[in-house]
């Protein structure tokens, strides 16, 4: 993998801000590595002792709910860092984080991050609006959940895949999720996202192949998500 000040991905994280002497520093720090799909980065309640960047691939962040059952908080892609919270609030971590896809990521140890928090103030300016960020995202979710039915919650994920993670070169959504997981993301049961889908298909919103998923009424979808 390329070394971090030449890695363009740091562009999209809290790393932007550090300086390349900085970066090379941090590069000789860093471990590299791919991750399978379905493979754990890592788990709930894990002590993870530093961030991870991801260079490439998507993943997802769950909790664990009181019944047994992993409920997805967020899907996380490329130039994104995975670890912040709980390593400035030095607690281990309060989700899971799974591969949807083969990943490349880049692991900093804590011990050398740390070290930026007193010397560079835009770097620790950064991480601080990033999760504040992740917390405004939190809000709007939880507030999505009681105010918007099911069906508005679905149109509203869709369009957000398509337009966070972009569409294959069949139109189909990039990121292509399990019912399972979509059910988990929008708050509800399986068998109800499944019928919701086959609604939406009969409706002309979108078109179901197996696990793809191409999304044929834009605007209808949005306004159906307002």
């Amino acid at each position: 993998m390329s070394k971090c000040e030449q890695c363009i991905v740091r562009e999209f994280s809290s790393l932007k801000a550090l300086t390349k002497d900085e970066l090379i520093k941090l590069s000789d720090c860093k471990t590299s590595h791919i991750i399978k799909k379905g493979e754990v980065i890592f788990e709930e309640g894990e002590n993870v002792n530093g961030i991870y960047c991801i260079k490439d691939g998507v993943c997802k962040l769950t909790k664990l709910s009181a019944n047994g059952k992993d409920h997805i908080v967020k899907l996380v892609t490329k130039g994104e860092l995975l670890g912040q919270r709980s390593m400035i609030s030095d607690e281990p971590v309060n989700l899971s984080a799974v591969a949807l896809e083969d990943m490349q990521v880049c692991f900093i140890p804590k011990s050398e991050v740390m070290g930026y928090f007193d010397k560079n103030n835009q770097f620790s300016m950064n991480v601080m609006k990033s999760i504040c960020g992740d917390l405004k995202e939190a809000d709007d979710h939880m507030v999505n959940l009681a105010q918007k039915t099911v069906k508005e919650r679905l149109a509203e994920t869709l369009l957000y895949l398509n337009d966070t993670f972009g569409k294959n070169e069949d139109n189909s959504l990039k990121v292509q999720l399990s019912r399972d997981e979509l059910a988990s993301i929008i708050g509800t049961a399986t068998e109800s996202c499944i019928r919701l889908l086959s609604d939406f298909k009969k409706l002309g919103l979108i078109e179901l192949t197996g696990k793809k998923i191409v999304l044929k009424d834009i605007n209808a979808l949005k306004k159906l998500a307002e």
